[in-house]
């Protein structure tokens, strides 16, 4: 958990070019040409980063001894000068020695990162509880105990740092690539606990300030935890390889006081009611079409193109013939179950407005102005088959 991947490589092409100092340290993230443990601001963290230079030390202690013996003897002992080697066999003492030595020093160790990984695992009398899903490839958050239970949302790559990146010339900026458009909300100085698993392949949510790195696989739930004790904003990635926009799916969570984050959740809720869909609600094209647009922008556009031509394995929207048949059930299946053996995955976690909008919009943009839309209706009963 020392450094991000994608921001050594960003700050090695940024030396190569001669340009690393335009970049500066990223509070909560990573830092420039960073080497050590990040120190933390949980006390899991502050465990983890003291675990790290004791063991570092032991080890280092122990290299010079056991090296420093070694070459000793051979250059002071070599045939060379006229020693002859001694002539034994066996040595209590010595075996004695070899033994309970190296045993001392593994209890030495095991003993304080024991304790630290025990700790790491205790997610009991959580004030919080959040579950954090993995998609491909951004991620989704559900509140679902204590205060702010009920709250969801998708947390996505922002829009403006994938369009840099695809420029092949991004800014030269603090936090790119970890910028989201909707960060995780917490207060400080509260037990969050956290609940992993996954929608289709193998993910990780990892936070290095918090000392925290749990996979989510599909299928499974995994729990970590973490008690901030610092506001701010904090970052992490997901840290395992899950496919190819691996380096485009940050974790944003900024840590705010206990006044604040009620009012976040005030906020979130009454925004929540505001865009509460009535699944029986007929749309007109235009409307659902508008809608769909920022659906597609937001969860599409990154694989299939702004313009919906794809790219590679990628399949093309425009003039697809999924898209353009009249049997607007093939592509209703498609959004609700994937295809291609994941290659497609399945985006269940929309409502049934947002995927009637995101089809009526692909249906009615680009060459395809097939005039079809589909309403929520009909895919809350494709939905319940």
């Amino acid at each position: 958990m020392q450094r991000f991947a994608h921001r050594a490589a960003a700050a090695a092409t940024l030396l190569w070019m001669g340009a690393a100092q335009a970049v500066n340290d990223l509070p909560g993230g990573p830092g420039v040409n960073q080497l050590n443990v990040t120190k933390g601001v949980t006390k899991i963290a502050a465990d983890q980063w003291w675990l790290h230079w004791f063991m570092l030390i032991i080890c280092t202690v122990i290299f010079v001894a056991v090296f420093g013996v070694m070459f000793y003897s051979i250059l002071k002992h070599r045939k060379s000068v006229g020693h002859k080697p001694a002539n034994f066999h066996e040595s209590v003492a010595v075996e004695i020695a070899w033994t309970v030595v190296p045993f001392l020093i593994v209890i030495g160790m095991a003993l304080p990162a024991t304790k630290v990984v025990v700790a790491m695992k205790d997610t009991t009398n959580a004030d919080l509880t959040i579950k954090a899903t993995g998609y491909q490839w951004k991620w989704g958050y559900d509140y679902i105990k204590g205060e702010g239970e009920g709250i969801g949302f998708l947390s996505t790559l922002d829009t403006a740092h994938r369009v840099m990146s695809d420029s092949g010339k991004p800014e030269q900026i603090d936090n790119y690539l970890l910028k989201v458009d909707n960060p995780l909300v917490v207060p400080v100085n509260k037990k969050v606990r956290i609940i992993t698993t996954a929608n289709d392949v193998i993910h990780a949510w990892m936070v290095p300030a918090f000392g925290v790195k749990q996979d989510a696989i599909p299928g499974f739930v995994r729990d970590t935890w973490f008690k901030a004790e610092q506001e701010g904003d904090f970052y992490g990635q997901c840290a395992e390889l899950c496919g190819k926009e691996h380096a485009y799916m940050p974790i944003h969570v900024k840590v705010v006081s206990a006044e604040a984050y009620s009012a976040w959740v005030d906020a979130e809720k009454k925004k929540m009611a505001a865009k509460a869909d009535d699944p029986s609600k007929v749309w007109e094209l235009a409307a659902l079409a508008a809608r769909g647009e920022k659906v597609y922008a937001a969860n599409c556009a990154a694989c299939h193109g702004a313009g919906g031509k794809g790219a590679g394995p990628i399949k093309a929207l425009d003039a697809s013939a999924v898209v353009l048949d009249a049997d607007k059930s093939k592509q209703m299946a498609i959004l609700l179950n994937g295809a291609g053996n994941g290659a497609m995955p399945a985006w269940k976690q929309l409502s049934d407005t947002e995927l009637a909008a995101v089809i009526t919009y692909t249906k009615n943009s680009w060459s395809n102005q097939t005039g079809q839309i589909v309403q929520p209706a009909e895919m809350a009963a494709a939905r319940a088959k």
